[in-house]
């Protein structure tokens, strides 16, 4: 039996298969990463997101192409290495990816500032351990950064969180409700000199920035997270992620505080410089029923600037404070084989306080406006893909410079349509 099937199994090795094994190894080394040792792993990932944006402001209307402002085309670098079974030490180099991006466009510009550029996102290094926690360092999000995005873990977060509704119109100037653009202080105004927020129009979100950051382990569901850097700020957020019986909670408060008027400036005059004090604080939380995929989403956010009337040339005029808050509803469920689906509703108001030009005169006392959206997305599970599509209304009020009556701010209505591929 030995002689009569061995020869059998050499002529079935033999042929073209050793050829066409030594042909797939090279194709799997020539696409393979390279890296400069075998001690830290490296992991490449990132996505690209695009869109295309319907906008009428009561006056004129276009259609622009470009990169989607809430979650920006990128890719990233993760690299880690084991020291011993329960320490690791990595970095973390993510660039982020312009094509026209979104966040910047007005009605004189398609493109928008920053078109077809690459930024530096985050880069960082951490030494962690599953027992004492994580330390960070370097270019990254402080511990209040995203604050009141992260605790939604439906698809809307990639396209439309908390700081979505102000992200998609930023840049675009502002009409009244006879179509003129509103000029203060220099110049006419845009929707982001009208919200405040040093964060992408957001009160209570901190950004990236060059720090030191410790977060704790997980306990319970429970974690906390603290940060400092620049000259200087910091901040400090405590997470809850869990589930309740049927239902998945996650929520999130923190709170900081910046005497860096460079980097974060809560929107004060640019030349407060050393002499900036600021704080922010807010609160977000996140439920949804896993039978059927309800789900609700809300927060709320502070800022306060409290060098704004010190460097205001009419100091009894201004208002130091800004507020959002935000609810969102829907449901997310795999009806289908594709992959998930996701229906919602959206409502945010900011009351804004003052806005200052760098003379400290102000361009705004105060500012009150309202966002309510309606939106869908699709994923696509085979392709690592999700499509989705938003309506978006946007109006509200403005005590402009030293006016003693509010402004109607014309209606800005924008349809936004766009795919984020993810690799």
């Amino acid at each position: 039996m030995g002689a009569s099937v061995l020869p059998a199994t050499a002529a079935d090795l033999g042929g073209n298969c050793c050829a066409d094994l030594e042909e797939r190894i090279a194709e799997l080394e020539a696409t393979t990463a390279r890296k400069g040792n075998r001690k830290v792993s490296l992991t490449i990932s990132g996505w690209v997101s695009e869109q295309i944006a319907w906008w009428d402001d009561g006056t004129e209307q276009n259609v622009y192409i470009g990169t989607n402002p809430v979650e920006q085309s990128r890719f990233r670098f993760i690299g880690e290495a084991k020291i011993d079974k329960d320490w690791s030490a990595g970095y973390v180099l993510e660039i982020g990816v312009n094509g026209a991006p979104g966040g910047q466009w007005d009605q004189n510009n398609l493109n928008g500032s920053g078109a077809n550029s690459l930024n530096v996102r985050k880069s960082s290094w951490f030494i962690k351990s599953a027992r004492f926690g994580k330390v960070l360092v370097g270019q990254d999000g402080t511990s209040t950064y995203h604050l009141l995005d992260d605790a939604d873990t439906t698809m809307t977060r990639n396209f439309y969180d908390a700081e979505g509704p102000p992200d998609y119109q930023a840049k675009f100037f502002v009409r009244d409700r006879n179509g003129a653009f509103i000029s203060s202080g220099g110049g006419n105004l845009r929707w982001s000199d009208v919200t405040r927020g040093f964060n992408n129009s957001t009160p209570g979100d901190n950004g990236r920035r060059n720090i030191v950051r410790y977060d704790t382990p997980t306990v319970a569901g429970f974690s906390a997270t603290t940060s400092w850097g620049e000259d200087d700020i910091w901040d400090a957020a405590l997470i809850y992620k869990g589930e309740i019986g049927d239902f998945t909670v996650n929520a999130r408060a923190g709170y900081g505080h910046s005497t860096d008027g460079r980097s974060t400036a809560c929107h004060t005059v640019p030349s407060v410089g050393e002499n900036g004090d600021c704080e922010w604080w807010g609160v977000s939380g996140f439920v949804q029923h896993k039978p059927t995929g309800l789900f609700a989403y809300a927060g709320y956010g502070e800022q306060n600037d409290n060098s704004r009337a010190e460097f205001a040339i009419n100091p009894e005029l201004v208002d130091k404070t800004d507020t959002t808050w935000f609810v969102q509803a829907g449901i997310e469920q795999k009806w289908f084989s594709l992959g998930k689906t996701n229906f919602f509703g959206h409502y945010r108001r900011d009351d804004a306080g003052s806005n200052l030009n760098a003379s400290g005169a102000l361009r705004t006392q105060s500012g009150t406006v309202e966002w309510w959206a309606l939106g869908a997305a699709q994923y696509l599970d085979a392709a690592e893909t999700m499509l989705y599509l938003v309506y978006q209304h946007t109006d509200g009020e403005a005590l402009i410079g030293t006016d003693t009556t509010s402004t109607s701010l014309a209606a800005f209505d924008q349809v936004i349509g766009g795919v984020k591929v993810n690799f």
